[in-house]
This record gives C-alpha cells, sequence and structure tokens, in this order.
C-alpha cells in the first residue's frame, strides 16, 4: 500500500471530517476536484481508508452504559480464537474487539442501555461459552476522547 504526501495531506483532512466535497478536500490539498475524486477511490480500493463512518454518542442512543471487557479464554487454540472472534463480530452490543497480548486474550468494549441488559448480556455471551476462563469488566466512567484517527505522516522523499 503506497501513498505519496498529497495522499497523506488527504488522510488528514478526512480523519477530521469526512463530509466535506471532493472540492473542498482537494483546494485544501492542492488538487482539482476529479483528482481528489480519483485519490479517494484508490485510497479506499487499497485499503488505505478502510470506512467512512460517523461516530455515534452511546448515550444519545440509549446506550450510556460503556465498558471495557478483559476477556481470558481457556486454551489459545486457533479454533478457539477464531470462533471467539466470530462471536465477537455477530454482536451488537460489543462495538471493538481486540484480539492482545498481556494478562488478558481479547478487550471488548461493549455498550448497554442498563447494567441488567449488561448482566444478561454476560450471561449469554460469557457463562454460557466454555471456551471462556474469565473476564473482568471495567465500566467507563467518562468518555474522555473517541475517534478513530489515525497520525499519518507523509513518506521521505527520494
Amino acid at each position: 500500500m503506497q501513498y505519496d504526501r498529497t495522499d497523506a495531506r488527504i488522510l488528514e483532512i478526512v480523519q477530521k471530517n469526512n463530509r466535506l466535497t471532493s472540492e473542498i478536500i482537494g483546494e485544501l490539498a492542492g488538487l482539482s476536484a476529479t483528482a481528489c475524486q480519483r485519490r479517494l477511490k484508490r485510497l479506499r480500493c487499497d485499503g488505505i481508508i478502510e470506512a467512512d463512518v460517523s461516530i455515534v454518542s452511546a448515550k444519545a442512543v440509549g446506550r450510556p452504559i460503556q465498558m471495557l471487557v478483559l476477556v481470558s479464554l481457556e486454551r489459545e487454540r486457533a479454533d478457539i480464537i477464531d470462533r471467539f472472534k466470530k462471536a465477537i463480530k455477530s454482536s451488537a452490543e460489543v462495538v471493538n474487539g481486540f484480539y492482545v497480548t498481556g494478562d488478558a486474550d481479547f478487550v471488548l468494549y461493549i455498550t448497554a442501555r442498563t447494567m441488567e441488559d449488561y448482566e444478561q448480556f454476560t450471561r449469554r455471551f460469557f457463562y454460557e461459552n466454555p471456551d471462556i476462563k474469565g473476564f473482568k469488566t471495567m465500566v467507563v466512567m467518562d468518555r474522555v476522547k473517541a475517534g478513530f484517527a489515525i497520525p499519518v505522516e507523509a513518506p521521505q522523499e527520494d
């Protein structure tokens, strides 16, 4: 996946606001709208831009309870890991899931309407899964920063 200085500038711009028109992005990056559209299409096709999303307030949509959950599996076998990854992907309550190193095997970001709803989720998702050794829940007190922006450095010129 190759990108140049102009692509890096486009990536900086769209990470701040992906609702800008190609004309505005192009103007900010020093391109025509058509050239900007071509580059955006290539960045998406190459997988550099993975998705164009909006960050929604969990509280505003009735899911004010947010947790980070550390999950440990009974054994680290490929089939068990793959099965749990599939469960994560198919669960609407799990907003983000990460396969990690360290004390836990996975870290999940989960939202719920109430603590009772979260308890029901844990029964269904964790306790009924024989592959899970244990999990530890940390309730989010305050979301200090939310986003997906990645620092983008322009590649070095040869």
